[in-house]
């Protein structure tokens, strides 16, 4: 079974209330963990998963096209019921991570599930044994089945890396105490770890803020904090990382993947030498890109040599007021609507319905998320509002992943769920919206200044830090198939794509090389990574032919955003007139990035 994942994202910030901040009302999923409804559910999905593999189980291969449409149906109405439980358990669980009573809600719920679901693994196998020509048959005959095509692409794309019925339940059955296990450890730990900054006891989000402080010696006492902290608890993320991947290795060898990345590439729909060419195209960039715009901050900060501690620093002509919550809802939602009326309208009910946790709690998830939940109900937004400006683009970044994901939803429960290449592409799309907006508010050249340079360095995070992340990732499984990874091994290939990408005018001070230890996505989702860089392209195209004045530009794109799943991206992106599979697409949207360094250059002048 599949239950939806939130949409994690990589440079969120937390911190404490700066006006009404809004929270989560869960209702809209259950009312309580011992409401009547979830135990009903639960009780039903137990029942309709042992009639399904009653009524299908050997027989798939027998069944007409209008049998087999309502298989489908049914499978898909138990994937809705145990996605939202999930969904609750899991967002109930990222609210307060410490505690132990929603942990333990949590991981029963996933148990209960596992249980249920496990007579459904018959399933996928043996709709992956029909032969090509029958299947292609009872698509012909019914409309209402040919619209679940893609999924069946998507699924007997994993023919090939199919195991036996047996061997697959296994799998199946012991899920709860393989990855996830690890998972909740990594969550669990980083959650209840304390920084000692200036005599000031902080958690993880706290303490990644103060790397945007404008007082430098603040920025360096975090640094060291983080260090001596991830130092302490470094053989349990090498544990951890070590564990996963070679659960990961054996299982991709098992399945006879071609390599780690494989699984990821046919899960995101993406061809491998897609990704290859991205890869390709940005480390290429890497000196036109990351060296030329931190060369260019150094200078800015009057500094000869930069520390790590001064990758995210302010500029010095930065102010440093806070944007207050209403002030943040009122410049996205704007910037929407600017776009088109509809967009803001959609986005509406996250500020209205308890659709968005904004505050940071003790105990609260780090970062930031979009989770789709379930097609019947609607998404929730997680936020660590701490009300600085790269927070307001941090909201229109998840507010645009909402966006998309309530016009998928249209699609229904299995058609809805987007690869995550093309996941990012509202979220990046209205940081893009936003950006624009302010830019074109800017008063002075120095405000101007400030905002380019904040947007260059989203993008490098976005862009550049995520292919060094998925390098690292590359590096770290291809040493841990040739055995145990020590800590040093691990943190050796950290400072191996550190250097290269962020530029020669950069120092490393002891201790950043364990910094690999607290990126969530490396333990939730191997080489996820990527996907920012190539929504952050594709978006970057996208917003081109947009500012060359497409007049159908806002129709193409709501509709590329309801298609959710049911369409490939070279389907998705040929209206506008582009091809990611092309190398030069991938250029087309670096040099966005390269044309903003231009600008700010020009301002030197």
């Amino acid at each position: 079974m599949n239950t939806p994942t939130p949409v994690f994202d990589a440079n969120a910030a937390g911190g404490k209330s700066f006006g009404d901040l809004p929270e989560w009302d869960l209702t809209d999923l259950y009312t309580s963990p011992d409401a009547t409804e979830l135990t009903r559910d639960l009780a039903w999905l137990d029942t309709e998963c042992a009639a399904f593999a009653a009524d299908y189980a050997g027989k798939l291969a027998t069944l007409d096209a209008a049998g087999l449409l309502q298989a489908v149906q049914r499978y898909e109405q138990i994937d809705v019921i145990a996605g939202r439980i999930m969904s609750y358990a899991g967002l109930r669980y990222y609210q307060i991570t410490t505690d132990s009573n929603r942990a333990k809600f949590m991981a029963d719920c996933q148990d209960k599930i596992t249980n249920a679901t496990t007579p459904l693994v018959f399933y996928g196998l043996e709709f992956n044994r029909l032969d090509d020509d029958h299947l292609a048959g009872l698509l012909a005959e019914n409309a209402d089945l040919a619209r679940y095509k893609p999924v069946f692409d998507r699924m007997r794309a994993m023919k090939p890396h199919q195991l036996s019925d047996e061997l697959e339940k296994f799998l199946h059955d012991q899920s709860t105490v393989g990855a996830a296990a690890w998972n909740r450890l990594f969550d669990e730990t980083m959650a209840g770890l304390e920084f000692e900054v200036d005599g000031e006891t902080l958690n993880l989000e706290a303490t990644l803020n103060l790397l945007t402080e404008q007082d430098r010696a603040k920025r360096e006492a975090a640094t060291h904090a983080l260090a001596a902290v991830f130092q302490d608890n470094i053989k349990i993320f090498a544990r951890v990382h070590n564990t996963l991947a070679k659960e990961k290795e054996i299982e991709d060898r098992w399945r006879k993947m071609p390599s780690p990345q494989a699984g990821r590439h046919l899960s995101n729909h993406v061809e491998p030498e897609v990704v290859e060419a991205l890869r390709n195209a940005v480390v290429a960039a890497y000196p036109r890109l990351s060296h030329r715009y931190y060369a260019l901050k150094a200078k800015w900060l009057g500094l000869e040599r930069m520390q790590t501690w001064d990758r995210n620093a302010p500029l010095p002509m930065e102010t440093t007021r806070t944007v207050n919550w209403d002030e943040a809802r009122e410049t996205v939602m704007t910037a929407y609507a600017d776009f088109d009326p509809k967009m803001a309208e959609i986005a509406q009910p996250f500020f209205d319905k308890g659709w968005i946790d904004a505050a940071v709690k003790p105990g609260k998830a780090p970062g930031a998320f979009a989770h789709p939940t379930v097609t019947p109900v609607h998404p929730y937004v997680m936020l660590n509002y701490l009300g600085k400006p790269r927070d307001v683009m941090t909201l229109a970044h998840e507010l645009g992943h909402g966006v998309h994901q309530v016009l998928a939803a249209e699609q229904g429960e299995l058609l809805s769920s987007t690869p995550l290449t093309l996941a990012e592409t509202a979220s990046v799309f209205g940081e893009m919206l936003t950006f624009q907006k302010l830019l074109d508010g800017a008063k002075t050249k120095e405000e101007r200044k400030v905002l380019l340079a904040g947007k260059v360095e989203d993008m490098i995070n976005t862009v550049v830090r995520q292919i060094a992340f998925y390098d690292f990732e590359c590096k770290l499984h291809a040493a841990r198939a040739e055995g145990e990874l020590t800590p040093d091994d691990i943190n050796a290939l950290w400072m191996s794509v550190q250097a290269q990408s962020l530029g020669e005018v950069f120092d490393f001070a002891p201790g950043y090389e364990t910094f690999w230890a607290y990126i969530p996505h490396f333990v939730h989702s191997p080489f996820y990574v990527y996907a920012y860089a190539f929504g952050d392209g594709l978006v970057n195209a996208l917003y081109a032919v947009y500012a060359e004045g497409d007049p159908d530009f806002q129709t193409k794109y709501f509709d590329m955003l309801r298609a959710g799943g049911s369409k490939h991206h070279k389907d998705l992106l040929a209206p506008f007139g582009l091809d990611a599979s092309d190398p030069k697409f991938w250029d087309k949207g670096l040099s966005m990035i390269e044309g903003f360094i231009d600008e700010l250059e020009a301002m030197e002048d």
